[in-house]
């Protein structure tokens, strides 16, 4: 799995809050969502991200409740793949339940700007900037969460387990 897009770049403790306001929490409906991510942060950010492109961020991404509208959000908005220094832990298992990619590493947070084009090899964990050539190593993703990922989420790969006349197995 491989992605490439623009880097918009974020800072610390971004949390679930400024991912997607509260007062918007009265739907579930992934477009009206992604109208509003991170409209605190920026009210225009939603309009300026495109689909395919990357969200780079600082510590703790994703912090704050275990609200899954965040990377349902973020996924609505096109966003390929969330790279951070590192994730709040249920947004992390949020994420990857609905099939959005998230990759942790420092290095490549510190050596990305906004707007720098970036190529992302989940399967690998490479993160490639192509703007300045340069080649960072993410942590791995455990096969499991790599597997999620490829079915598009928790949701189908239970689909496909008892499709298959198979017991869920692995959660």
């Amino acid at each position: 799995m491989r992605y490439r897009g623009k880097a918009w770049k974020l800072g610390d403790h971004i949390d679930t809050d400024v991912i997607i306001p509260a007062r918007y929490l009265v739907t579930t409906d992934p477009q009206e969502l992604a109208r509003h991510c991170f409209e605190d942060l920026d009210p225009t950010l939603h309009e300026q991200i495109q689909p395919g492109d990357i969200v780079v961020a600082g510590e703790n991404f994703g912090q704050g409740s275990s609200r899954e509208h965040a990377p349902i959000a973020i996924q609505a908005l096109g966003v390929r793949c969330v790279l951070a220094k590192s994730f709040a832990r249920i947004f992390y298992r949020n994420s990857f339940n609905i099939g959005l990619p998230l990759l942790e590493c420092p290095e490549a947070v510190d050596g990305t700007e906004t707007g720098d084009e970036l190529e992302v090899d989940l399967a690998a964990g490479t993160i490639h900037n192509l703007t300045k050539g340069q080649l960072y190593h993410a942590h791995a993703i455990p096969p499991f969460m790599l597997r999620l990922l490829q079915v598009g989420g928790l949701i189908n790969y239970v689909r496909e387990q008892l499709q298959a006349g198979r017991g869920v197995q692995g959660l």
